[in-house]
């Protein structure tokens, strides 16, 4: 019996792991909070370079 549910277990997690590689997750990448504010303060960087030029 436990020979089986183990062989039975390893099995389900090989295909369990196969379907995961097919379906990719929905949500978008985590990023952190210091990722998020280093971003926002290129863009506005960005902004004002445009903005110099431009006039």
């Amino acid at each position: 019996m436990n020979r089986r549910k183990k062989v039975k277990q390893i099995l389900k997690k090989k295909a369990k792991k196969a379907n995961d590689k097919l379906n990719p997750k929905k949500k978008p990448r985590y990023i952190s909070k210091a990722e998020r504010a280093k971003q926002e303060q290129e863009q506005e960087q960005e902004g004002n370079s445009e903005s110099d030029t431009s006039s």
